[in-house]
């Protein structure tokens, strides 16, 4: 998988965990401290995320960071 298509799959794995919480994007970013429009990029796979970001998101979906990667297919 090239690296653009998989920053857009995490990114997707992450709007669907999120969207099953029945969170905005809005609520969500502000759960976790974080601007809601750079929270969207992430959905959107625009980022390039960190590790320690990826871990802030997968904290406060309340999911663990392999579960998000086995939903993005890596």
């Amino acid at each position: 998988m090239r690296e653009l298509q998989f920053q857009k799959a995490v990114g997707a794995a992450i709007r669907k965990k999120r969207e099953s919480l029945d969170l905005s994007q809005e609520a969500f970013a502000d759960s976790i401290e974080m601007h809601r429009a750079y929270y969207s990029s992430i959905e959107r796979g625009e980022r390039n995320l960190t590790l320690k970001l990826l871990f802030r998101v997968s904290q406060g979906l309340k999911a663990k960071i392999s579960e998000l990667m086995k939903d993005a297919g890596a």
